[in-house]
């Protein structure tokens, strides 16, 4: 393979110029006369000639073989026939006779049995030829296929992305009519941070009214028994100290075992006296009368009506915002007629249905020349088996030679007395070699030819398209055309100038793109702007800017509730003092025990002498407990009530409350000022989050469509295979069996020669000899 030795020499730069300045002239783009006056010394032809110097090599010596193979042979014919160059039938005794019969024989066979293998290898490769001719017809009608499934498949996907714009629009739709829940939701959502806390504190102060009621309902009773109480027990209390002080004045008391017991009670009747004075208690009567007078307005009825009035804020939204919601609806109509428009002004699927029908006649058109086309592969066929039979035919004479003369020959036969068969192969070996020198001339003009032409195929064309370096040759700005930068946009739409190119258009469809990317429509009809002038509408989002939603009819507490509280706080439970009557209460009734003070007493009438005394002071003792039983009682259950955990945390409570009203009412006022005044700011910030996620909407849509168009949209696969496809036909089918082919029949060619030359050989030991060499002694030795 000299050719590819010496191509392998040089870089692959001086092959790309040279590729691009032989199309620059070819097709216009650089004239000869300029381009010679532009450089003195011509590097093109230094560059051609380096790079096929190669083929130049090889083809000189294909000529040469060719040239010279008719004249060698005329003149051994000639020279054969003047009885020279071993044509005189006369074979001289040699002592290494055998061995060199054995080394021509052998040499012969296995020249033989290269040729046949460069046959078998010719052979192959025409007969690959012809199937892979009939295989095309697979690759042609898939991709006429594919083309036609690209174009059936194009107009219903285009149909598919206009009519996804409806999902979208009621998507949107849907946002609209439920613009109370979410609009409103989402401003509610925003106030009631503030609203709720000021109505969850109103409404539990209409909860303290009541329980304020009840406790003062229960100071109010309780302090009257007491009170009652207190007097009665203060009198009996006075009278029985009183009877008590005259018993002891008795003289029995006197006596001196005795007047110690007496003057030992005299000194405790100081204790017979009650501990608390609750006349000095404020009464509540008063405070009890404001709050009962306060709870004929239902002041958590005024709370929950603030509840609903607050809770009913998506309602207003909806009916203020009602104009607005109708005329986004017309907007979105609107934009869905000029999509629908914009699809049909480019007639896609008239287009693609025509070019269907171009698709169905073409084929048609081609299966047409099938017939034909596979009488001229027969043809081609028979030409080449017809070259290959040539040498078969010498192939064929060389071993029936062989065959003939290694059989026949007889070591005890003399040159001139060899037999009929030996001769007979000595003659086939010679006609062998007159064939040769008839065919191998012919052979190698056929070699030389495919040699140049399919290396030159495989080099120039088959090696650069499987790299993808044609298309950067065919690229080249101004390569194609003198006039236009890009040719391929310059073919399609006319300009030139279009960053379009066939190696960018290519790789797209490689990628299975949507011919849209492929091939850089977007600079003819842009279909970004389309859809952010139409569907992303800057309009939609200034309708909604201008939307107004007035919440002033949202009332969270009316004057009645709010009067009601400021009431409650001026009731006068704030001036109750509720130390003193924490303190009082906690006091016990009597300032000694009673059945204490009477048991007492009891034991100390025990230890005075039986009678009178002993009698009277045990009846006082009775009395006092009859004291304690009917009025101390009373007064003690009393104060337990007033006493008890639930009333304290009660008068504590209101004492927090009354404290609390002026700013639980405040901030009732502060939640009102916010809605009344300043929600606009929460309703710009709300609407606008609103439109953000309506404008989403179509964001997501153009983002697919654009999506689509690139990737998913009449995928362009079925190009880059058409190009695939050529290259698999031109080149690994045609072109490399051509090469097979002419490699194998030029080995065949070249071995030629040497079969030549051991046929010449040989067939002098098998050819019957017409003199031979005689020795005196009469003894021939011919091994």
């Amino acid at each position: 393979f000299l050719w590819q030795a010496c191509a392998l020499l040089f870089c692959f730069g001086f092959f790309t110029e040279l590729i691009v300045k032989v199309i620059q002239q070819n097709m216009g783009g650089i004239k000869i006369e300029e381009w010679r006056k532009t450089l003195i010394v011509n590097p093109f032809l230094l560059q051609w000639i380096c790079y096929e110097a190669g083929f130049l090599i090889c083809a000189g010596v294909g000529i040469m073989f060719v040239v010279l193979t008719p004249i060698i042979g005329m003149c051994f014919c000639v020279c054969r026939c003047c009885d020279n160059c071993g044509g005189e039938m006369h074979q001289r005794q040699r002592k290494n006779a055998d061995c060199q019969r054995g080394f021509y024989t052998a040499s012969l066979i296995v020249t033989s049995i290269f040729v046949a293998v460069g046959v078998f290898i010719a052979y192959s490769a025409n007969h690959n030829v012809s199937i892979q001719i009939k295989s095309t017809r697979r690759f042609i009608n898939t991709n006429l296929r594919d083309l036609k499934t690209l174009a059936n498949n194009t107009p219903p996907q285009i149909e598919y992305l206009t009519a996804q714009y409806t999902t979208a629009k009621n998507k949107v739709l849907s946002e609209l009519d439920n613009i109370g829940p979410l609009l409103g939701g989402r401003i509610h959502s925003q106030l009631e941070k503030e609203v709720v806390p000021s109505l969850d504190s109103a409404l539990r102060m209409a909860g303290a009214m009541r329980e304020t009621k009840e406790a003062l309902e229960n100071v109010s009773s309780s302090l009257e028994v007491l009170q009652e109480g207190t007097g009665r027990l203060k009198a009996s209390l006075s009278d029985e100290r009183a009877s008590l002080s005259n018993t002891l004045s008795d003289p029995a008391c006197t006596n001196g075992a005795v007047s110690h017991t007496c003057n030992s009670i005299r000194s405790t009747l100081s204790q017979l006296e009650a501990s608390t004075d609750y006349s000095r208690l404020a009464d509540v009567n008063h405070a009890l009368a404001n709050v009962n007078n306060l709870l004929r307005t239902d002041l958590s009825n005024i709370v929950q009506k603030g509840y609903s009035s607050f809770n009913d804020t998506p309602r207003l939204v909806k009916e203020q915002t009602k104009n607005i919601v109708s005329g986004v609806k017309n907007m979105l109509d609107k934009i869905g007629t000029e999509i629908n428009n914009f699809a049909k002004m480019f007639p896609v699927e008239a287009s693609l249905a025509n070019f269907t029908i171009f698709l169905n006649q073409e084929q048609k058109t081609i299966e047409s020349y099938y017939p034909q086309l596979d009488q001229m592969d027969f043809y081609r066929w028979i030409g080449c088996v017809a070259v290959l039979c040539m040498v078969v035919l010498v192939l064929a004479f060389n071993v029936l030679g062989l065959l003939c003369g290694t059989c026949g020959y007889d070591n005890q036969s003399t040159p001139t007395t060899r037999g009929c068969l030996s001769n007979t192969g000595g003659n086939l070996l010679m006609a062998g070699v007159g064939f040769s020198f008839i065919f191998a001339w012919v052979l190698m003009i056929i070699v030389t030819t495919l040699f140049v032409v399919g290396g030159n195929v495989e080099k120039l064309v088959c090696e650069p398209l499987a790299n993808r370096q044609l298309f950067k040759i065919i690229d080249t700005p101004f390569m194609v055309h003198p006039s236009k930068k890009n040719f391929l946009p310059g073919m399609l739409f006319q300009n030139p100038n279009i960053d379009l190119t066939l190696g960018s258009m290519y790789r797209e469809c490689y990628e299975n793109n949507g011919l849209y990317h492929a091939l850089q429509l977007e600079t003819m009809f842009n279909i970004n702007s389309f859809l952010n002038r139409t569907v992303y509408n800057k309009d939609l989002a200034k309708v909604f800017e201008s939307a107004q939603v007035d919440l002033q009819d949202i009332t969270l507490l009316e004057q009645a509730g709010r009067d009601s509280l400021i009431n409650f706080a001026n009731s006068g439970i704030g001036y109750i003092d509720y130390e003193t009557y924490l303190t009082e209460i906690n006091k016990g009734a009597t300032l000694v025990d009673l059945l204490s003070f009477s048991t007492d007493l009891e034991a100390q009438a025990d230890q005075l002498p039986r009678g009178a005394l002993e009698n009277a002071l045990k009846g006082h003792a009775s009395s006092i407990r009859q004291i304690h039983k009917e009025q101390v009682v009373p007064m003690e259950q009393a104060m337990v009530i007033m006493n008890s955990s639930t009333l304290s945390q009660s008068i504590k409570q209101l004492q927090r409350t009354s404290s609390d009203l002026p700013v639980r009412s405040h901030a009732i006022d502060a939640a009102e000022y916010l809605i009344i005044h300043n929600a606009s700011h929460v309703v710009k910030q709300e609407t606008k989050g609103y439109t953000q996620k309506l404008v989403g909407y179509f964001k997501q849509y153009t983002a697919w469509v654009k999506n689509s168009l690139t990737a998913e949209v009449a995928q362009c696969k079925p190009i880059s295979n058409i190009v695939d496809s050529m290259e698999i036909v031109a080149c690994s089918f045609i072109t490399d069996s051509v090469n097979t082919f002419w490699f194998g029949l030029g080995g065949c060619s070249i071995l030629l020669i040497p079969s030549i030359i051991f046929s010449i050989k040989l067939a002098k030991y098998y050819r019957r000899m017409d003199t031979e060499d005689v020795f005196e002694d009469g003894h021939e030795n011919w091994n």
